[in-house]
């Protein structure tokens, strides 16, 4: 039987919005399909919603029979467009240096095709010890709970409700389309205005009693 004092420390963190600041690479590469399919799509306005699976943004664009196709063919453009515009969002090295420097591993839970997401870490130099695609929302905790994090963070309310169905606390950044509000309403336990607060937090979670 294993003993739950073992347990390393496990924080799992979203992607978009949370570690990397996709809107310029995701505007890209709309802009890039549209072209290629001859389909208006308003790349202004479907980066404000960034957060959800790919299929709940194109079916907005294009009609329910081609979203399957359509999806496919973004996420095989995606390398040549999105990657290099893509910065870091502020603090995120920083975040997955304090989860090591506190004795623990770090892990990506995204809803964003695993390769691609991939791609965005190893472009910006960053490491996590895991990176698991294709989650959103609930489906995010079967990948929390495979790795046993204690704690959730990102920016959007289906992050939010991630960290709750896997028992993780959930930890909010106010970087996305979410604002704090929403981000409490939705039952976030900690919100910060952004990364470069989670080092201090951490310091402070990390000291407290069990």
């Amino acid at each position: 039987m294993v003993h739950m004092t073992s347990r390393v420390l496990t924080i799992g963190f979203d992607l978009d919005m949370t570690l990397i600041d996709s809107r310029p690479g995701i505007h890209a590469c709309y802009q890039a399909l549209s072209a290629r399919t001859g389909t208006y799509i308003d790349a202004d306005l479907t980066i404000t919603r960034l957060g959800p699976p790919l299929a709940e943004e194109l079916v907005n664009w294009f009609p329910a029979e081609e979203v399957e196709a359509v999806a496919d063919l973004y996420r095989e453009m995606y390398p040549t467009h999105a990657i290099a515009p893509t910065p870091a969002m502020a603090g995120a090295r920083e975040a997955i240096a304090a989860v090591r420097e506190a004795g623990g591993r770090a892990i990506v839970v995204t809803a964003k095709y695993e390769p691609n997401a991939k791609l965005h870490l190893s472009h910006l130099g960053i490491e996590p010890d895991a990176v698991i695609g294709g989650l959103w929302a609930e489906g995010k905790a079967e990948a929390l709970r495979d790795y046993d994090a204690g704690v959730y963070v990102g920016d959007h309310t289906g992050d939010v409700r991630g960290a709750r169905a896997a028992n993780a606390l959930s930890v909010a950044v106010a970087t996305g389309p979410c604002d704090a509000d929403e981000l409490r309403e939705a039952g976030a336990d900690v919100v910060l205005t952004d990364l470069t607060e989670f080092p201090s937090w951490l310091a402070g979670h990390t000291k407290a009693p069990l």
